[in-house]
Order: structure tokens, then C-alpha cells, then sequence
């Protein structure tokens, strides 16, 4: 039987994994990767994750995520974890656009998720969290960035790529990432040099605000002005910088990261794309278990793709299809789920496990 998921590991988490095997102790932080409508293929591996796995936890649990990546997390942090991704995933599915797409229409449907899975009082649930602790990014946008008008931001958007394509670093300090996190419990990661648009503790005042920008992909949404606690400024998506986030992630410490992705490599930034020399490598995934669907799971969903944002345009005027598409897509990721669990409870992903070279 094909498998449908594959387990990649930096070289430290896989010593350790091949050693050991894997326990839900083990994890130290969950992260997720921006890429829109491509985190429905993990529902059902995330869902048996904090659904089944974690369950019954005492230690912290970092959740870090840009884009999509936190607004899943925000999904895992709620009491309900289960009843969170299933809200999420069912308000997303059921976007709707009539005609050409514009921001406000997109605007308009971002609010009517958020109220479907963020409704009154989870703010306040999810920063009270028995054990999950949740973090997340945005960039600080200047200049022509800064602006809503496309024409504007499109040529800030050519100068940005520019300046990426010149040095990622350059690129930070044009844009710094600014990182919102959960004050009970700062991420491991909090002291080091990764954000250096500031360090905000999230609240019930900025926690809306805060997971908008992380998701306000460029060109596509209005960028969010002046978050609470946060320097002044226009954030936009996360995921320009931290587009698939790899970096220190547990400032050298003890402890497995977990990271459930759509694909089986990792790309650094928004820009970086078409980049095969951005790619992370196994030591910047030292600690790192990947989890991804396989290439024969991917083949078997309708259109032997993962969903992505692009359907939308695809599927013009078919909403119908579209949403067939993603709802059998999230009813196949179930496997992903039974598998993860039956490898790490049996011991079997020490055997299964490859290494990230």
C-alpha cells in the first residue's frame, strides 16, 4: 500500500526520532506555512494532532504561524480544537465572488470567516489556553508598500522582489518582521534577531487586528494600519518574509518541531519562489520534523492537486465544483491523519523517517 504521508527531519530530530521514536512530549512548537487555500489538504492531519495527540498535554505548546499558517493555529488553540479547524475550513471552502475579484469583495468575505471561527469571547479562549501558546508574524510595510492603491503597490511590490533578489537581509530591514506573541509563555526564539520590527505581546484589544495582517496577502487585500501595541505603521502577510518559516526555532534548546506542510521543501520567502537556492536545508531545520503528503496521495485527489488560491480564478462562475474539490480534498486528508498517529503510537516512524540533507 502507497503511503500517503512522508516524515523529513533535520539531522538532529532525526537522531533523535530514529533513536527514539516520537512522543508528544518530544514537540516543542508547531509551526504552519503560508500558502492560502493549499492548508486544506492538512485538516485531517492537523485535526488528529491537536484533536487526538496532544490531548490530555501539561507543557507549553509554541504555535507559530504566518498566513494561513496562524490562522490554523488560531483554529488549534481554541478548546475545541476540532470544532476550530472544521469552522475555519468550512468558511473558507464557501468563499463566494461575483465577477472579477476585487479587495473589497475579498475584505468583505475575510470578515465573514473571521466571524464564522472567531466569534465573541475566543480571543480571550485561545490566549487562555491550558497549554497551546500562540505566535505569529507580520511585516511592516513602508512607502509605496504601504499603500492600498494597486497601481502604487505594485511597483513597491517590483522594487521589494528587487531588493530580495539583491539579499534576504536587505529585504528584512526594508520590510521588518514583527512578531505577536502569546505573554504567558514568549517562543523560544523570542531574544533572537528574527524580528526586527518589534515583539508584541498579543491581547484581546489587538488579537483580530494582529492575525489579519499575518494573512494580508500583498496586491490582494488592504494592508492593516496601526495594530494596538504594535509601531505605527501598514502590516502585510507574514509570509513575504516568512513565506515558509525556517530559522532557530528553539534557540538551540531541547525538543522536536513539528511542522505539517503541503509540500516536501521548504521555500524561505514570498519572493523566493522561484528560488531553488532559497530552499531550507537540514541545518536550518536541525530540529525539524516535516510532515507532507506524499507524491501518490496528491496524485489521488480530483485533479491530482493540492487546492490552492488560483482555484478561484479556475473555477470562475463554478463555485459548485470548487467547493466539491476542496471538501474531497479535505475529506481524503483524514488518511494523512490515521497515518501520522499510527506510525508515531507504534514506534514505526523511526523506520519511516528520511533525513533533510
Amino acid at each position: 500500500m502507497s503511503e500517503d504521508i512522508v516524515f523529513l527531519a533535520g539531522h538532529r530530530a532525526y537522531e533523535r526520532i530514529r533513536c527514539r521514536g516520537l512522543s508528544a512530549d518530544d514537540v516543542k512548537m508547531v509551526v504552519g506555512a503560508s500558502g492560502a487555500a493549499k492548508w486544506l489538504v492538512l485538516h485531517g492531519l492537523e485535526s488528529a494532532l491537536f484533536g487526538t495527540w496532544f490531548s490530555g498535554r501539561r507543557q507549553p505548546l509554541h504555535l507559530y504561524g504566518t498566513s494561513i499558517g496562524s490562522w490554523k493555529s488560531a483554529a488549534a488553540a481554541q478548546s475545541d480544537s476540532q470544532q476550530g479547524f472544521d469552522s475555519l475550513a468550512h468558511a473558507y471552502i464557501h468563499q463566494h465572488y461575483e465577477g472579477k475579484i476585487t479587495a473589497d469583495q475579498i475584505g468583505r468575505e475575510v470578515e465573514r470567516i473571521t466571524r464564522a471561527f472567531l466569534p465573541p469571547g475566543k480571543p480571550a479562549e485561545i490566549l487562555g489556553h491550558p497549554f497551546c501558546r500562540l505566535h505569529l508574524s507580520s511585516v511592516r510595510c513602508p512607502g509605496l508598500l504601504a499603500a492600498d492603491n494597486r497601481a502604487t503597490q505594485t511597483t513597491g511590490l517590483v522594487l521589494a522582489w528587487i531588493v530580495n533578489r539583491m539579499s534576504r537581509n536587505f529585504f528584512r530591514r526594508l520590510c521588518p518582521p514583527t512578531l505577536f506573541y502569546d505573554p504567558r509563555t514568549p517562543p523560544p526564539f523570542f531574544h533572537k534577531s528574527e524580528f526586527p520590527g518589534g515583539s508584541v505581546p498579543l491581547s484581546e484589544t489587538n488579537f483580530r487586528e494582529a492575525l489579519l495582517a499575518s494573512g494580508s496577502i500583498p496586491y490582494v487585500m488592504d494592508g492593516v494600519r496601526d495594530i494596538p501595541g504594535a509601531p505605527p505603521g501598514t502590516y502585510r502577510d507574514g509570509g513575504m518574509f516568512h513565506y515558509h518559516p525556517a530559522f532557530d526555532f528553539l534557540a538551540e534548546g531541547e525538543g522536536i518541531v513539528l511542522y505539517p506542510h503541503f509540500y516536501d521543501q521548504v521555500t524561505l520567502g514570498w519572493f523566493d519562489k522561484r528560488r531553488p537556492d532559497r530552499t531550507a536545508n537540514g541545518s536550518m531545520l536541525a530540529d525539524v520534523l516535516l510532515l507532507a503528503p506524499s507524491p501518490s496521495f496528491v496524485a489521488d485527489l480530483p485533479y491530482g492537486r493540492i487546492p490552492d488560491r488560483r482555484d478561484f480564478e479556475r473555477f470562475s462562475g463554478r463555485d459548485t465544483e470548487r467547493i466539491a474539490f476542496w471538501e474531497e480534498a479535505v475529506h481524503k486528508s483524514r488518511r494523512l491523519g490515521e497515518q501520522f498517529l499510527e506510525a508515531a503510537d507504534s514506534g514505526k516512524i523511526s523506520k519511516k523517517v528520511r533525513r533533510i540533507e
